[in-house]
Parts: structure tokens; sequence; C-alpha cells
């Protein structure tokens, strides 16, 4: 009994893939489970299992194809061991010329062919450069391929996002029809095709901009006190949560999680004409994988201790870095932290992960001489950021805001107390 290889369901607002790469070739024997695709989405990897043991039939949907949820990309025959290859089919047996008609001769030049209607051509001029779901978006916007130009897929082609982006530009940056000229590669120079992966991040940080009215506002905090705390109780918090480290992004996560109950509308979002308020907190956290940033979310981090946050950020991380999150862990956040710090950065002004309305950044902790009670002395400082997006947020919400993150880190006595 055969079972047919589908694209899954592949999370919110996700309903196309690109096949990214065959990991079995037909007549391939499988296991139950064993991973036979690998798909490409906005967000991340996945890895389609065979849904029985068997052996795989023909691929249905080449590398590079982008397909929609539900399409089927090859089935699974019961048994077992390599398939029979098919038999090849039989020439064509050539027909004699009718009487009284002169044989053609073997091809000494070019052969006249019916000329094809130009309706025609521009049809398969725009099925070779453009996927299925881009031909039909470009039918729908009254776009061509060559206004979009030269696609991001395999082989140029033009893919859904590539129209995406093309349709977010404002109206004077879209080139009507002009083809840049080729650049000249330099010896020394790699060329290689943006990931999928890649290319959404660099679209949906483009559409934010674009959309939103973004507007950073700074502070900074001493972390001398968290950084006695840890200090005091570092050991005795791994033993009573079996192993769990206290870090400061769960600190911080607490003190925002505090101050968004304080400010709603900085966990708010705005959808058409309405404002979606929420009366909990899916913490985004990014990470870094092997493919660029992600942000998994942690959901109702609202009703999570410390340990609990610590735990599902370290569960985060490593997913990351093995490529195993999934589609569902990506999605939903309401409000999202990023730790540059981690990498040396000392300031930035990160840019918020829409449809959310804001992002914290965290940057290095540093000493520097900072005046207390009118002495000059020197102190753990770090630069915080917060990006938010001014159609929703006034700016007395995101300064007061950021003040009460600040004064919830320099005094954690604040988040017991709930003050």
């Amino acid at each position: 009994m055969s079972a047919d290889i589908k694209v899954p369901t592949l999370g919110e607002s996700v309903t196309t893939a690109t096949v990214a790469k065959w990991l079995k070739h037909p007549g391939d024997a499988v296991n139950e489970d064993d991973p036979l695709v690998e798909l490409e989405t906005d967000k991340v990897s996945v890895e389609v299992p065979a849904p029985q043991a068997g052996v795989l039939g023909p691929l249905l949907v080449p590398e590079g194809e982008e397909v929609e949820v539900g399409t089927v990309l090859s089935t699974i025959e019961a048994g077992s061991g390599a398939a029979p290859k098919a038999a090849a089919a039989p020439a064509p047996k050539k027909e004699a010329a009718p009487a009284g008609v002169q044989a053609q001769p073997a091809a000494s030049g070019p052969v006249a062919r019916p000329a094809t209607p130009p309706s025609d051509v521009a049809a398969q001029g725009a099925a070779a450069v453009a996927f299925p779901s881009a031909r039909k978006m470009m039918a729908e916007q009254g776009v061509s391929a060559a206004q979009v130009g030269t696609g991001t897929g395999k082989d140029g082609r033009i893919t859904k996002g590539d129209v995406q982006s093309f349709l977010s530009q404002p109206r004077a940056a879209q080139p009507a029809a002009a083809a840049r000229p080729p650049r000249q590669d330099d010896p020394r120079e790699e060329r290689e095709k943006m990931t999928r992966l890649r290319r959404t991040i660099a679209r949906r940080l483009k559409d934010a901009q674009n959309t939103a009215a973004l507007l950073t506002t700074f502070n900074e905090v001493d972390m001398s006190a968290v950084m006695q705390m840890r200090a005091e109780y570092k050991e005795l918090f791994i033993k009573k949560h079996n192993g769990v480290k206290l870090g400061f992004m769960s600190i911080f996560s607490r003190a925002v999680i505090a101050a968004l109950q304080e400010f709603p509308a900085i966990n708010a979002e705005i959808d058409g004409d309405d404002v979606i308020y929420r009366e909990f907190v899916n913490l985004g956290i990014a990470v870094g994988g092997p493919n660029g940033l992600v942000v998994p979310v942690i959901r109702d981090a609202d009703k999570m201790s410390f340990a609990q946050i610590e735990s599902s950020i370290a569960g985060f991380g490593k997913k990351a870095r093995e490529g195993t999150l999934k589609i569902d862990e990506l999605s939903g956040g309401t409000f999202s932290i990023t730790n540059g710090g981690i990498y040396g950065s000392l300031m930035s002004t990160p840019i918020i992960n829409a449809p959310q309305s804001a992002i914290l950044g965290m940057h290095a902790i540093q000493d520097r001489p900072v005046a207390v009670n009118g002495q000059v002395v020197i102190r753990p400082m770090m630069y915080i950021a917060l990006t938010y997006d001014h159609r929703i947020v006034d700016g007395k919400e995101a300064v007061s805001f950021l003040v009460r993150v600040k004064q919830n880190v320099e005094d954690p006595r604040r988040l017991l107390l709930q003050v």
C-alpha cells in the first residue's frame, strides 16, 4: 500500500516552502520516520519524515521548486529494497514517406519552424523565470517578470518573496524594466545564493522599516546589584533547579514582563485600523544559529519563574545550533529581546520583529566611571535600547518603559515585591 509524502502544515501565516534538498533518492529503502526531504520556509528549515517504511517513489517536485502546503512531493511504496528501474520506452518507428514525397535529408542547416505567437512567448518566458506562486501574485498585481528582475530562487527564478519585496518598495524605487549590466566577478570572490532564511530575514527587516514608524530610545543600567546577586546565589540556584544556571537573560526577561504589564501598548499590535492589546506575554528571545538569527518564543512567559525562563532559553539555544527548531516555536511572539552584548556590541538600534511593536536590545557590560552620590566610581554598566513603532507607542510610554526596566534590573527586589 502506498502513502503520499505531502508538504506538512508549516505554522502560523506560512503557506509555502522551497524544496531545499532531497535526502533520499527514488528506489531507496526507507524506515518509518526517516527524513526524506528538507523544506526551507520563511522562518526555518523543516525535514519531512517517511510516513511508513517502504521504497521511495519518483520525485514529483525537484529541488529549488516552491510548493504550497498539501502538495504531494513523492510516494512511499510498501516493501523493502531498491525499486526496479522503469524500462526505457522503445524508440518510435520511422514511417516510410508516402509515394511521390521525397524524404527530408539529415539537417545540414537551420530548419524553419512555425512562429510562436508573441503572447505564448511571453507566457513561456514568465513560466521559465518564476515559480507558480510568484506568477500568480504577479498576475494579480499586474506586475511583469521584467519589472521584478532576477529572482533569488534556483537558477535566478523569481519567488513569491521576490514579488512581495518588489511590491513593498516605494513606487519611485521600483525599476520599470531596466536591467543592470552584469557584474564582473573578481576571481578572488566567491558567489553563492542567499538561503531562503537569509532572504526572508532581509525582506522582513526591510518591510518593518518601510511600514512602521521606528524610533529608538536609550538608557544605561548599573549591573552591580544583579552581578552581586548572581555571585551570591549562583551555586544554590544550580542545585535547587537541577543544573539550570542563573543568567542575565531571565533577569531582563522578568524586568521586561513587569514593565509590559505597566505599559500594555508596548505589548500590543496594530491590525489594520485596530489595536490588539494582550493580557499575556509571549517573549521572543533572539538566538544565533548556523543559518542566521532566529527568534524562538517563550509562550506565557509572564507565568514563568526565573528558572523556567532560563531553561527555555537554554533549550532554544541548543535547538538553534542543531537546526531542530519547529515552526510553532518561532511564531506568536508579542515582544522580543536581543542581546548583541554576547558578540561585543556596545550599542545598537535593533529593528522590531513585525508585527510586534517593540524590541529591547541588550549590550556588552563595560566598566565605566559614573557619578554616585557626588563621587566618581567605576561600575559595570550596560547600554540598553528600545526600538518601538511610534504609530502605536508614544515617546513618553517608551521612555517610561525603558526607565522601569532599568529600575527593575538595578534593584531586583522590585521584581519580588512587584513595585
